[in-house]
């Protein structure tokens, strides 16, 4: 049985495992409190309350809620860590943790369904759903950029809280920043009310940023392939892994772009699964905009032969350039002999330059 969280931190921490960090440790305290609060917590159990003054004799059934956790803070800080770390000895048989974008696509699909089916709300029956399968719900990156989920996503969590679903979720952003500038904004704020009433907000303002700590003075781009890089890889991978790593399939317009290894923002997969298959922009964006670290194995060289790869991949590049997420990768050879003969060599050398640059120092800290 895991350790409750407050026990399970200071042992790692012990065991150095973790450096101890004050900003991580108040945000385990609360958790703590979270975790005690949920010992005898049984959101199916009415509460019989009177009515006040005005209402001796007759009482009204009401919901023994539990205020929930909103941490937030910069990339790197402990976020999810800490978050697994209270969610694996959360003391609730009707448990679930999930990655935010992946929760609203399924609330989506749901949707979908009521309506074909002639729910006129089709909104309950999925919230319906989700309060029966989880008490606790474990969100990591909560963030909207989505007009469609800005809509949504208000009356979803309305309907959650007054179901007495508890709800602990990990973000970027402060509340008050979520949407920040979208389309018709005004009728997203009572939704950052709701979240400000129901969940204590709390900064994860740790400077360190643990993450990019086990990463310095790593090289980033490692030739040839080989077992020396690949073991080189197989240790970055192990320290960005702040969970248990496990497949992510990305629903890009009616399709799915599945990625082998994925963990608490960061991913791995080979050349050949993001290059070598029918995949263009909008996948690579869609990857962007879940993950901060990509792990490539095994860039080959390349050449008019596999042109089709050459273009996929210069895509790829461009996408993780402009979304400023880090790169870690082993090729055969170094980025200026990659692509030396064939019609796209002269276009590949901005390819080479922004490969370049992706392994400065000064990057990797401003990614």
């Amino acid at each position: 049985m895991a350790q409750e969280p407050l026990a399970d931190y200071r042992a790692r921490v012990a065991a150095g495992e973790l450096k101890d960090d004050a900003a991580q440790r108040l945000a385990v305290e609360k958790l703590q409190l979270l975790h005690a609060r949920l010992k005898d917590y049984n959101r199916q159990k009415p509460k019989r309350v009177g009515l006040g003054l005005f209402g001796w004799g007759r009482e009204k059934i009401t919901q023994s809620a539990i205020p929930g956790l909103y941490l937030y803070g910069g990339v790197g800080r402990g976020k999810s860590m800490l978050m697994d770390l209270f969610f694996d000895s959360a003391p609730v048989a009707a448990k679930r943790r999930v990655h935010f974008h992946a929760f609203m696509q399924e609330i989506h699909d749901g949707i979908h369904k009521a309506r074909s089916k002639g729910v006129s709300d089709p909104v309950e029956p999925v919230a319906e759903a989700v309060a029966e399968s989880a008490t606790l719900l474990c969100f990591d990156e909560m963030q909207i950029t989505d007009i469609t989920d800005a809509m949504l996503v208000g009356r979803l969590f309305e309907k959650l809280f007054e179901k007495g679903v508890v709800i602990v979720t990990t973000s970027n952003r402060h509340p008050s920043e979520l949407y920040k500038d979208g389309l018709n904004r005004q009728l997203f704020l009572p939704f950052i009310a709701l979240i400000s009433e129901k969940l204590e907000v709390y900064h994860l303002a740790s400077e360190t940023d643990h993450r990019r700590d086990r990463q310095k003075d790593r090289p980033s781009y490692y030739v040839p392939i080989g077992a020396k890089s690949a073991a080189a890889l197989d240790e970055i991978w192990e320290a960005l892994c702040t969970e248990w790593p496990k497949p992510l399939d990305i629903e890009v317009q009616g399709r799915t772009l599945h990625i082998p290894h994925f963990s608490a923002g960061a991913a791995r997969a080979t050349f050949a699964d993001l290059c070598a298959k029918p995949l263009g922009a909008r996948d690579y964006l869609a990857l962007v905009a879940r993950i901060h670290t990509l792990v490539l194995d095994n860039i080959p060289r390349l050449s008019q032969a596999n042109n089709n790869e050459a273009k996929r991949f210069v895509t790829l590049i461009d996408t993780l350039y402009e979304a400023h997420t880090r790169l870690y990768c082993s090729a055969d050879a170094v980025p200026e002999a990659l692509y030396q003969e064939g019609a796209g060599a002269f276009e590949f050398e901005r390819t080479v330059s922004r490969l370049q640059e992706m392994q400065s120092a000064d990057w990797l800290a401003e990614a």
